[in-house]
């Protein structure tokens, strides 16, 4: 990593996504890279889509190739697992009450409801029914959400 990147702006990203992004700037394949560090290809392709952790060894193989300060891909490991931590004990709204056309875009359980509150409640309140807003109501409070959605309306989004 460069002094330009800064690691903050990554934080709660898996590792693999980053490098997976690095490699796409790069123009370099994961075939390439899996040869040059001397790792299984599909261990590589596992790590960039984010089903496998990165490890030690492996990062450090990587940290070293790209000339990256030593490090940076296990700290950027320790605090995805810190948001995949926090995420399991936040209590999520019963998701059950939710149309699946209302989230088609992605899998309603991977939704970051804290990171993601201002599209949620932007969303639910302007195309959600009248169960699926009381949802956001009771679980983000209406001052919150009363908020969040008097921006939306001074921005002309709706």
């Amino acid at each position: 990593m460069t002094k330009s990147d800064n690691i903050s702006l990554f934080k709660g990203i898996h590792p693999g996504l980053f490098l997976g992004r690095k490699l796409k700037r790069m123009h370099i394949s994961q075939i390439k890279l899996s040869k040059e560090i001397d790792i299984h290809p599909q261990t590589l392709n596992a790590i960039i889509k984010g089903k496998r952790d990165m490890n030690i060894p492996l990062s450090l193989k990587i940290e070293t190739y790209f000339n990256w300060q030593e490090g940076t891909l296990m700290l950027l490991q320790v605090y995805y697992d810190i948001d995949k931590e926090k995420q399991e004990r936040i209590k999520k709204p019963d998701l059950s009450i939710f149309r699946p056309t209302l989230f088609w875009d992605t899998t309603i359980e991977n939704i970051n409801w804290i990171k993601n509150k201002k599209v949620i409640i932007q969303r639910v309140m302007s195309r959600g029914n009248n169960k699926e807003q009381e949802v956001i109501l009771s679980y983000y409070g209406k001052k919150e959400v009363a908020i969040i959605m008097e921006n939306f309306k001074w921005l002309n989004i709706e």
